[in-house]
């Protein structure tokens, strides 16, 4: 399947492109467009732009969205989707000190891969490991 985003990934497309690579489609192909201009490509599934359904919704991530959506009932998606709201979205309060290391790693990945598609293979890694570590503490 085709899933289309803006261009210039950060923390909240990496992680979204992560788990629907990870959990939903593994054959993903990701498009990018940038953002505002002209539509969208035909029969490609949009995420983390506003106005669609994979978006940010009630002050929550876009990768909170598609982890609602598709039912993932996973604690530690769950807690990966609360950094990923503290990292991108404004919050009251915060309770996930690592989501500002998160956010810093993620803008890091993004100024130094050449593309949006080598920042996803590397922003991958980093989830990859977020998600090992999460789940082997104690809970």
């Amino acid at each position: 399947m085709k899933w289309v985003t803006w261009r210039d990934v950060g923390v909240d497309r990496m992680g979204c492109a992560w788990l629907i690579r990870r959990f939903i489609d593994p054959a993903a192909e990701f498009l990018f467009v940038t953002p505002g201009r002209g539509s969208l490509p035909e029969g490609a599934e949009p995420f983390d732009i506003p106005g669609t359904r994979l978006s940010h919704h009630r002050g929550h991530s876009s990768f909170h969205t598609i982890v609602r959506e598709y039912g993932l009932d996973d604690p530690v998606l769950r807690r990966i989707a609360q950094m990923v709201d503290e990292a991108d979205v404004t919050q009251e309060v915060t309770v996930e000190p690592a989501a500002p290391g998160l956010d810093l790693i993620c803008r890091g990945l993004r100024r130094t891969s050449p593309d949006d598609q080598v920042a996803l293979e590397r922003g991958g890694l980093i989830y990859d490991a977020l998600y090992a570590e999460l789940g082997a503490e104690p809970h």
